[in-house]
């Protein structure tokens, strides 16, 4: 006993925080971006559409996590994409957390101003320049809120099935992940909810760009939903959602309901499931944490991908000729696992990778620290009329193999969760 008194007393005086040096701590924050005023939105390749109104606010929503030396950022951002070239300029604004463990997510949503930078044919964009580089400083801006709040916290991890009428794949209405992660921290001080992360993969197109509408789509209902019930600040983060899993709007009359109710219904659904899934979920005291990233390259085949990449304004780096580089990060939170995906990701990609992540627990973060269009199988890649459109807008026949190959070598050489 008289041992460990003066071991303690050493570390006290030694200036060693025993509490600090082994206690989780998590924090957060957001800001809003929505464009005053208003700007054209991006579904895609082409030129933005002019809007008219808008459907809530967008957002920029970070939450930080520490163990010890370790801090990882978590950030959603309400857009269609969100290249590394802003992602790396956000980055280098942030202090406190290493900038290869900030990892950039776009929810997807189809109303929001291009992010991207599209070149017409002719090779000019009208991307507003601007209106990016203040969403640059607002998602450092956030982090380091997110880092000057860290507080000592539990945790809840865990993934279950959301069940109800969500999604479906458009070319195959049943290929599709119904599985949903959750993330949840909470204050050990007041045992208030500092966020609630949300992990689904779906495409948040129930507006899309046509009507004129710029809006969160899906995820503003299920932001507000989560943050009335469980407190905090809500986050989404896709998964892997590529060719076609979107939100199922279908209606008995073979007509869609694209309209702001149906975010509604679908965004507080996916809220209340999450909920539902996390309620029961152990509480973690004090989990370990893991991160670590690797760059992987990918060739570009497709004359359309080389064209917007060369042409847009964002001036991406090509350290090699007709290649691209991106972070990919694997993250253990507790018995849970994290891998980003630099683009869309088809479903069956997603359920390989998950397969071989060890762990009952396994998330996927698609869209994110960059996202270079769909990523599709060799065997899948052009070989049917169905994919002519994903297999255009694909890097190349081999980026999903590309990607798979190092997402699995990263689980290979890192720890396993606990």
């Amino acid at each position: 006993m008289l041992k460990k008194l003066t071991f303690l007393l050493l570390l006290v005086f030694s200036g060693i925080s025993v509490t600090h040096a082994q206690s989780f701590r998590a924090g957060a924050a957001k800001r809003i971006i929505t464009p005053d005023p208003l700007l054209p939105v991006s579904g895609g390749i082409g030129t933005p559409k002019k809007t008219v109104e808008k459907n809530g606010d967008l957002f920029v929503r970070a939450m930080v996590l520490e163990k010890g030396e370790t801090r990882v950022a978590f950030v959603s951002i309400d857009n269609l994409g969100w290249p590394s070239v802003l992602g790396d300029k956000s980055r280098a604004l942030v202090k406190g957390v290493k900038p290869e463990n900030i990892l950039i997510a776009a929810t997807h949503t189809h109303s929001a101003p291009d992010a991207y930078g599209f070149p017409n044919e002719k090779g000019e964009s009208i991307a507003d320049m601007k209106y990016l580089d203040w969403c640059v400083q607002q998602i450092a801006d956030a982090i380091n809120e997110a880092v000057q709040k860290l507080e000592p916290a539990s945790l809840k991890v865990t993934t279950g099935e959301a069940e109800g009428k969500i999604a479906y794949n458009y070319y195959a209405p049943r290929l599709y992940d119904p599985r949903c992660g959750v993330i949840q921290a909470t204050s050990t001080r007041s045992g208030k909810t500092i966020a609630t992360l949300v992990n689904y993969a779906v495409h948040p197109e129930v507006l899309g760009s046509e009507q004129g509408i710029l809006s969160p789509d899906l995820c503003g209902p299920l932001y507000d939903r989560v943050e009335a019930k469980a407190g905090g600040i809500a986050l989404f983060m896709n998964g892997a959602q590529g060719g076609m899993v979107t939100a199922d709007v279908r209606l008995d009359n073979d007509k869609e309901a694209n309209t702001w109710e149906e975010c509604h219904r679908i965004g507080e659904l996916l809220a209340d499931e999450a909920l539902r899934i996390v309620s029961d979920a152990p509480v973690l005291e004090n989990p370990n944490l893991y991160c670590t990233s690797r760059r992987v390259e990918f060739p570009i085949e497709s004359d359309m991908m080389k064209f917007i990449l060369t042409k847009s304004p964002l001036n991406y780096h090509f350290e090699k000729k007709d290649t691209v580089s991106a972070q990919v990060n694997l993250v253990n939170i507790g018995p849970a696992q994290i891998l980003t995906i630099p683009g869309e990701a088809l479903p069956n990609i997603g359920y390989y990778v998950k397969r071989k992540m060890p762990t009952k627990h396994a998330f996927l973060f698609g869209l994110t620290n960059d996202a270079f269009g769909y990523m599709l199988t060799k065997v899948d890649f052009n070989s049917f009329e169905r994919y002519n459109y994903v297999s255009r807008t694909s890097l190349g026949e081999m980026t999903g193999e590309i990607y798979m190959e190092n997402a699995l070598k990263l689980v290979a050489e890192s720890p396993k969760p606990e």
